[in-house]
Parts: structure tokens; sequence; C-alpha cells
């Protein structure tokens, strides 16, 4: 069971949900006035690192077929 809690699909479905999660809190963020530029692009910042890091994982755990 343990295993269960470390797999790279599990890993993958955290990226994924904290990934949603940034992207909902940066829409909040954008309609706020006054808007904070600096907040906004260290989520952004975020969220690319976890976007880069889905597509390694993703690779893990669904790697392509070779040609």
């Amino acid at each position: 069971m343990d295993d269960n809690l470390h797999s790279p699909q599990r890993r993958l479905i955290e990226l994924r949900i904290e990934h949603a999660d940034l992207d909902s809190l940066i829409d909040r963020l954008a309609e706020q006035m006054p808007l904070d530029d600096l907040a906004l692009r260290r989520l952004k910042k975020r969220r690319l690192l976890l976007r880069d890091q889905i597509a390694r994982l993703q690779l893990v755990v669904d790697p392509p077929e070779p040609a």
C-alpha cells in the first residue's frame, strides 16, 4: 500500500490538482483591483514549473511508443 502513496501516477494526479488550483487562484487574482502584478507573476511562474513537471512525469507514466 505504501507503494501506491508514492507512485508516479499518484504524483501526476497531485500535480494536476495543484495546477488546476493555481489556474483558479490566478483567475481570481487577475480580477481583483488593485492588481498585484508581483504575486500574479510568481503564481504564473509556479504554474509553468508545474506544467513542466507534469510533462516529464507523463513521459515516465506513459512513455511514447517507438516509431
